[in-house]
């Protein structure tokens, strides 16, 4: 019998570069095999910075994917994804500027308390630029109880702006 595959949401953002067609290549390194299957993808929004406020705004979307990967190897395949597309987190200040951040926000409904991996995401209802993209594409999922349409209703969305869509470019 075939493992179900677990459902994970991942948030995407970056300032630094061309971050929307860095999106595009981080979706598809992160389903590059039959371990991830895009299930969906938000739109992608403009947003002003979070925690360190000089420097450039961002770019956030979030997507849903079916795995069977753990959480664990998931994780690893997005900071392994994030080090190939120029993230250096060693260099980098905390919340400043990067080419690409990748985070799991919910994976099922799992929680889990590790040094490197807290699901769901800590502080996944205190971002507003992480629930709007989130409840494009997920208005009625059920995270640490708390429903993400209604966290989006209580959190600060100003200065968010809904991107157009990109026109498709070939992938090389």
């Amino acid at each position: 019998m075939a493992d179900i595959p677990t459902e994970a949401l991942l948030a995407l953002g970056g300032n630094v570069g061309d971050v929307r067609a860095t999106f595009d290549r981080a979706v598809q390194m992160l389903c590059a095999d039959d371990a991830v299957r895009l299930s969906a993808r938000s739109s992608d929004y403009r947003t002003p910075p979070w925690g360190v406020t000089d420097q450039p705004p961002f770019i956030n979307a979030v997507i849903a994917v079916a795995t069977s990967l753990s959480a664990r190897d998931l994780f690893l395949r997005a900071v392994a994804i994030e080090r190939t597309l120029g993230r250096e987190r060693s260099k980098e200040r905390r919340w400043g500027p990067r080419t690409i951040d990748i985070d799991i926000l919910a994976y099922d409904d799992v929680v889990m308390h590790d040094p490197d991996l807290t699901l769901p995401h800590p502080r996944l209802f205190e971002r507003g630029f992480v629930l709007m993209p989130l409840a494009e594409i997920a208005p009625n999922r059920i995270i640490a109880g708390i429903r993400v349409g209604d966290a989006l209703a209580r959190a600060d969305l100003s200065g968010i702006e809904k991107l157009p869509p990109r026109l498709s470019r070939p992938v090389e």
